[in-house]
């Protein structure tokens, strides 16, 4: 097949290398890129024959946003746009409806596997009238593992909605394998950390890909020099846990995680301020405002 890809980055630039090699044809563009293999939207319509699919691979938000209103005046009816990015699923099933008042399809595509993608090949999770998941599905199947990895999940938004709880469970496995390292590193047992690491690895009902990264970023940095504390959240986990809550399920390990990572993103903490403050009032445990370190009062109690 023959189709657009908008977004050269990490991920779209990577698919678009995968789709050529299993015998596609992508014409790119990139608006902040100077090879470019064209030089704008309206160019790379032009290079597509009808009935035209386009794949927009940018950020969630501003960038989606502009792109389908851009090609909402570009391309015509019959023709295809797939939004891969994070975007929110509410945003998804209003864009389709905007681009269905000018007879243009419209699939959300939820796409996991990162830089791997391209070797190993891309988790979909594709939400779509089912006409227009068909027209496309010789590029899915192309972007997924040959053992699987497609899934039409439904009508439009349900595509993006099951990558946002997969980024989701996503947060509570990557904190759980974290806080799990950092109690075996400070055990003050001088246990082989890396090497206990990797025996999970093999056998164990724990082992996953992304323990297998783990371990790898371990033996390029062991003492993980060089690596701030920090870990921003996307938006994904925070739409999980905002759907969650509408909905009335429980999500303790997902929220958890969600806010772990907002105490990351905090050069000091005003909570545990608090809590030391309250220690001292209520104990008479010292604080100390160099550090914001506190050490047991004598008489503490609570």
């Amino acid at each position: 097949m023959k189709l657009g890809m908008v977004g050269l980055g990490r991920m779209g630039g990577n698919m678009a290398a995968r789709l050529e090699a299993a015998g596609h044809e992508v014409v790119g563009y990139d608006a902040h890129r100077p090879d470019s293999p064209v030089g704008s939207l309206a160019e790379l319509v032009g290079r597509l024959e009808a009935p035209r699919i386009v794949w927009a691979m940018v950020p969630a938000g501003d960038a989606t946003e502009q792109v389908v209103a851009d090609l909402a005046g570009l391309l015509s009816p019959g023709d295809l746009v797939i939004d891969g990015g994070n975007a929110n699923w509410r945003d998804s099933v209003r864009r389709a409806g905007s681009l269905a008042e000018r007879g243009i399809g419209f699939v959300d595509a939820g796409v996991s596997g990162g830089v791997w993608g391209r070797t190993e090949g891309y988790c979909l999770m594709v939400g779509g009238d089912p006409e227009h998941v068909a027209l496309a599905r010789p590029v899915f199947e192309a972007l997924a593992p040959a053992e699987g990895g497609f899934v039409h999940a439904g009508p439009v938004g349900t595509g993006h909605f099951t990558k946002m709880v997969h980024n989701g469970v996503e947060y509570g496995i990557m904190q759980a394998y974290a806080e799990g390292y950092e109690l075996l590193a400070r055990s003050g047992l001088d246990i082989d950390v890396p090497g206990a690491l990797d025996a999970w690895r093999h056998g164990s009902v724990v082992r996953s890909w992304l323990l297998d990264l783990m371990v790898r970023a371990l033996r390029e940095s062991p003492g993980l020099e060089g690596i701030a504390g920090v870990a921003q959240d996307s938006g994904e986990g925070r739409w999980t846990v905002q759907e969650a809550v509408e909905r009335g399920v429980a999500t303790p390990v997902i929220s958890a995680a969600l806010f772990a990572r907002f105490v990351s993103q905090q050069e000091e903490s005003l909570a545990m301020k608090v809590v030391a403050a309250l220690r001292h009032q209520f104990g008479g445990h010292a604080v100390l405002p160099e550090t914001g370190d506190t050490r047991d009062g004598a008489g503490g109690g609570g």
